[in-house]
């Protein structure tokens, strides 16, 4: 970063901060995208700006989630394309499992920024919202999804998902595993799996758990999905902000 030491007390923050503005000015974040990330930034100092136990231990049953599923898709938004592309393709061959860009604030040409932005990092498979597939239960543009992609999903990776979409696709019957740093949200209650994290310092986590999982046998992911307790992990994250410790 600019004129910024790595020595910084707060680089870390404020070089993620730079990715999210660098975004909006490739056309791959929205302005409002700037409020949300400021608002989990604001979460992310009350859990001490590292990834805790509980995220760790919602991780690894979100990747045995993932592991479990017959058909995984990635959903993409312009945050999460801005702070973590090459992450979310590795995630995506790593699987396997297709992209799919799916934003609040729909246009055209953020969605083929966001798009190119993955496909750029070594994205093999990246689809598109369309008219051929609407998920029930949801009104805005996020209802818009490729009918071979989050249509057809049975397990939904959301990293900052909006919670009317995640509330939709749980009520279609699918399991949502996000990364979300409020754990109060709709999102975080919603979901299958909710790692309470900062999505850069999850996603290398969640590679490397996914890697060491495919390596175990079935029975070993599937104890981690019928022993995790979500609703737990919560609490958790609660009473860390809560403690200020």
């Amino acid at each position: 970063m600019s004129e910024v030491p790595a020595s910084h007390p707060r680089y870390a923050s404020l070089k993620l901060r730079e990715a999210i503005a660098a975004g909006v000015e490739k056309g791959i974040t929205s302005a409002h995208g700037l409020i949300a990330h400021g608002r989990g930034e604001a979460f992310d100092y009350l859990i001490g700006e590292t990834s805790q136990p509980f995220a760790r231990e919602a991780l690894r049953a979100g990747a045995a989630l993932l592991l479990m599923a017959g058909y995984p898709v990635i959903s993409v938004n312009g945050n999460a394309a801005a702070l973590v592309p090459a992450e979310l393709a590795a995630l995506g061959q790593l699987l396997p499992a297709p992209l799919e860009v799916n934003i609040f604030h729909a246009s055209p040409q953020r969605e083929q920024a966001i798009r190119s932005e993955l496909l750029v990092h070594g994205a093999q498979t990246v689809l598109m919202p369309t008219d051929q597939a609407q998920l029930p239960f949801i009104e805005s543009n996020r209802r818009f999804v490729h009918p071979e992609g989050l249509f057809r999903a049975d397990v939904v990776f959301v990293p900052l998902e909006d919670g009317d979409r995640c509330e939709a696709l749980r009520r279609m019957g699918k399991e949502v595993v996000t990364v979300d740093l409020n754990p109060l949200s709709r999102t975080a209650r919603a979901a299958s799996v909710t790692v309470v994290d900062n999505l850069a310092r999850t996603m290398p986590l969640l590679l490397e758990a996914v890697e060491q999982l495919r390596q175990e046998p079935a029975e070993v992911w599937q104890q981690l999905i019928s022993t995790y307790d979500n609703d737990a992990v919560l609490r958790a994250a609660e009473a860390r902000i809560r403690s200020g410790a």
